[in-house]
């Protein structure tokens, strides 16, 4: 089967398709000036936008990767995350501190979903 790229750079793509599943890059916020509450819904944000690209919504996600400069953002970030989220939809996460690329960022998500 085919693999289908999408927004294919030097170094990445945000999103790849293969064999029903959709695989997405890890997600960051444009405006790294906000706080973990407007960082987390530009990320989820993003999400949506690149699943609805390939036909996909957070219905279907199969495992989502979270990565958080503090920790102390764990509870805002989970508030963001529960609102959006559809109910019964709770998919397998991983939550981890992490060392994020640029210093503005306070959160990355990685999201895999089936087709």
């Amino acid at each position: 089967m085919m693999v289908q790229r999408y927004d294919v750079g030097t170094r990445l793509s945000e999103m790849a398709v293969h064999n029903g599943v959709c695989y997405l890059a890890g997600q960051v916020a444009a405006d790294g000036s906000q706080d973990i509450t407007g960082q987390a819904r530009q990320v989820l944000g993003s999400i949506d936008a690149l699943l609805a690209r390939a036909g996909t919504d957070k219905s279907k996600l199969l495992m989502v990767q979270i990565f958080i400069k503090d920790l102390a953002d764990f509870p805002a970030l989970n508030a963001v995350w529960e609102a959006w989220l559809p109910a019964g939809n709770a998919p397998p996460r991983a939550t981890v501190q992490a060392n994020l690329a640029k210093p503005e960022w306070r959160v990355e998500l990685v999201v895999t979903a089936a087709l």
